[in-house]
């Protein structure tokens, strides 16, 4: 089964650094590698300086506009297909794979061929940021999968019905799956709920959710917000397009720490949350 690893990018050029080199120690390595650089000149040139195979895909982004994530993602899906890929492995740009990630999604893929699903590697977030490649052994030291999604043991797998719980940092999905589920909704541009819209899509069709132990990611620490506040208009936009297709607010966590804040309300006249402009 070729496996074709897919990233998209905007910035996080040191990250981009540590991911391609943690790919690069893989004990398998990718059939291939389409990096879909999201209005970055930048990311061409630190593949080459990496000397890394990996394809580089190039989208338009104006200045300002919000990062279409879905469609870059579909995008690199669509390229990777035309190189023969059979599985398509998702990786975030701030995640380091660790040597088995992607022996493991092709080994359960290859085992559960024959059962729609999307598998999904453990998370371990890292606390501080890396002055130097990760190792195998500093990463065995590190293993602290984030507690919220499930994390069977190395060389297992856990199926869930959760899929919420569903996250696009790090899953891998056959061709055929995918084409049946037609990639991610497009009409989500900027940050959140495009994922958990792909991952409602995928229950609807009978998808399964599979947690693939042993397919571990390590996230590059970076500072965050809580609540997001400099996504916050691309939040209500995404939230508002999620409602409409399925009847319901996603990401209502944040919201609600955005209306304790003062910042939006619920504006029962036009049936959405707003902004409250200062």
């Amino acid at each position: 089964m070729r496996t074709a690893v897919i990233t998209i990018v905007h910035g996080r050029h040191e990250h981009l650094r540590m991911h391609l080199r943690g790919l690069a120690a893989s004990t398998t390595l990718p059939y291939s590698h389409i990096i879909v650089a999201m209005g970055d000149e930048m990311v061409k040139n630190i593949v080459a300086q990496e000397r890394s195979s990996a394809r580089v895909v190039e989208i338009d982004v104006p200045e300002g506009d919000p990062l279409p994530l879905a469609r870059a993602r579909n995008i690199g899906a669509a390229k990777a297909r035309c190189h023969g890929a059979e599985l398509l492995v998702f990786l975030d740009v701030d995640c380091i794979a660790a040597p088995t990630l992607l022996a493991r999604y092709h080994e359960t893929a290859s085992e559960e061929n024959s059962t729609a699903s999307l598998f999904c590697g453990p998370v371990t977030y890292l606390t501080q940021p890396l002055s130097s490649p990760i190792t195998p052994d500093e990463m065995a030291l590190l293993h602290n999968p984030h507690p919220a999604r499930p994390a069977p043991p190395a060389g297992t797998v856990l199926h869930g019905d959760d899929f919420n719980l569903f996250w696009s940092l790090s899953f891998a999905v056959t061709v055929p799956t995918w084409l049946a589920l037609q990639g991610f909704c497009e009409e989500y541009r900027g940050y959140g709920g495009e994922d958990t819209d792909f991952a409602w899509s995928a229950r609807d069709k009978g998808v399964k959710l599979t947690w693939v132990g042993g397919a571990d990611a390590y996230h590059q620490f970076h500072h965050v917000s809580d609540p997001p506040i400099e996504h916050l208009d691309d939040i209500l936009t995404n939230a508002q397009v999620f409602h409409q297709r399925w009847g319901q607010w996603p990401m209502q966590g944040w919201i609600d720490a955005f209306e304790e804040r003062g910042l939006v309300e619920y504006r029962p006249d036009l049936q959405t949350w707003v902004r409250i402009r200062n």
